[in-house]
């Protein structure tokens, strides 16, 4: 389930890619608009990615995560994924998170493609879909640099920090123009 792309690997996560994953949901940057929180230690972060590792193992693939690398040097850069409905629906959910140093640079945005056109083409998926923090602007040019259509607005779902915020609802279907 490796995906590759003109300047970066997904590989997907496994044990010896906890100490990263770690590391990158200690950001308070990157926890600003996540549900997780940041993780007390790295026993918490093996909790929260156990379940995409086990799932390895399902013949019918009810999510996956990958760990980022950039292609030329290998260095870890951030973490994706997709939750699948794995039913008759034919839809998956992105996600997607970055080290702050490599914001601004484009690699959201070729990790979100990536991942769409995985979902088509390699989990024969209908529809894509993602969700963002209606205060995230930047996740939200990401979605729309991708093809991605704003479907919807979901009030006060996003347990963050003690707040409840709301949520745009993205998606692409899988007839929707695309460039990649």
């Amino acid at each position: 389930m490796e995906i590759a792309t003109e300047r970066l690997i997904l590989k997907e996560t496994d044990w010896i890619h906890i100490e990263f994953i770690h590391r990158l949901h200690s950001f308070p940057e990157v926890d600003e608009f996540n549900t997780l929180g940041i993780p007390k230690d790295i026993d918490e972060t093996k909790k929260i990615i156990q379940p995409s590792i086990e799932d390895k193992n399902d013949e019918i693939r009810k999510q996956i995560s990958w760990t980022i690398f950039l292609k030329n040097t290998n260095e870890f850069i951030g973490a994706a994924g997709m939750h699948l409905s794995a039913d008759k629906f034919k839809l998956g959910e992105i996600y997607y998170k970055l080290h702050p140093s490599y914001w601004g640079k484009g690699y959201a945005t070729e990790i979100a493609k990536s991942l769409i056109k995985f979902g088509f083409e390699k989990m024969h998926l209908h529809k894509v879909e993602a969700g963002v923090q209606t205060e995230n602007i930047q996740s939200i040019r990401v979605l729309e640099k991708a093809g991605m259509t704003r479907e919807g607005l979901r009030r006060k779902i996003l347990p963050i920090r003690g707040e409840w915020k709301d949520n745009y609802h993205y998606a692409i279907v899988e007839d929707d123009p695309r460039d990649y």
